[in-house]
């Protein structure tokens, strides 16, 4: 704390000594406490890196079998990726909002390394070019603009987040999702593992497509946006984009009620397939 002069008190003192410090007294005696910075204490503690398997160069898929009637029990919910919209309501697209805009929910956690922006759209862009039905269904084609636009809503391109609901990585992949890719496709893809996360998601869009495909559109796989120019229409990329956020059995149910499960997740994704932020990198 700065103090001003002290007054001069010895006896027999001038008066214009006594008048000088009066005056001294009265300019600084407004003087107060001079605040140190504040610390900054909104870091977070540091988490354990986990060993991130190193996948294969290359990802053998062929479906075994190559059917899509294949698919998890009634009982038990077909396999959703991610809860992520619903996990964090508070940045739901509205329109108002920018569909860019990725807010991560307070809950979730972060493990291990995260790989750079431009590694997660290298790792999305090789997987949205894999063939996941080479036999059955060989036209099938995940656009990288459709796997870049989920995972940008799904994480905001972070390769290691956790979600509240246990949805991993940059496809915010679900742990029922990850078995049931596996066992569908005779796959041994690690969630953990960046590259192989891409590759979940894409393959679990593959699969959404060629089911709804089959049971709704007559074996027609065209995901094109030219198709689909509404983003609330029941086209099949409006399905298969609500089905990788509800699961395959809400998008059956609402499309018999000739609507759409989750349309404001769908209208996000679509308008960030038109225009994202994630373009940049």
């Amino acid at each position: 704390m700065r103090r001003g002069p002290r007054p001069v008190r010895g006896r027999g003192a001038p008066a214009w000594m006594v008048a000088a410090a009066v005056a001294m007294l009265v300019l600084t005696g407004g003087c107060g406490l001079v605040r140190p910075g504040g610390d900054d204490t909104g870091g977070s503690g540091g988490v354990a890196a986990r060993p991130v398997a190193t996948p294969e160069e290359t990802f053998p898929i062929e479906a075994v079998p190559e059917t899509s009637s294949a698919s998890p029990s009634p009982s038990s919910a077909s396999p959703k990726p991610s809860r992520t919209a619903r996990s964090h309501a508070t940045s739901s697209p509205t329109p108002t909002q920018d569909p860019n805009f990725f807010q991560e929910p307070a809950c979730a956690e972060h493990e291990g390394t995260k790989v750079s922006k431009a590694k997660a759209k290298s790792a999305l862009v090789a997987a949205a070019g894999k063939r996941y039905w080479p036999t059955s269904a060989p036209g099938i084609k995940i656009s990288k603009d459709l796997v870049k636009s989920v995972a940008w809503h799904e994480s905001g391109w972070q390769s290691n987040i956790v979600n509240c609901d246990g949805g991993r990585g940059l496809m915010q992949v679900m742990p029922d999702t990850e078995a049931f890719i596996n066992q569908r496709f005779g796959q041994s893809y690690d969630v953990r593992d960046y590259r192989e996360n891409a590759v979940l998601g894409a393959n679990y869009l593959a699969w959404l497509t060629k089911a709804l495909g089959d049971d709704h559109f007559d074996g027609d796989y065209d995901l094109s946006p030219s198709k689909c120019p509404s983003h609330g229409s029941r086209c099949l990329l409006n399905l298969v984009i609500a089905g990788y956020n509800a699961g395959r059995g809400a998008v059956d149910e609402a499309y018999a009620e000739k609507r759409l499960p989750n349309p404001e997740y769908v209208d996000s994704v679509r308008s960030l397939m038109e225009s994202c932020y994630c373009d940049r990198y």
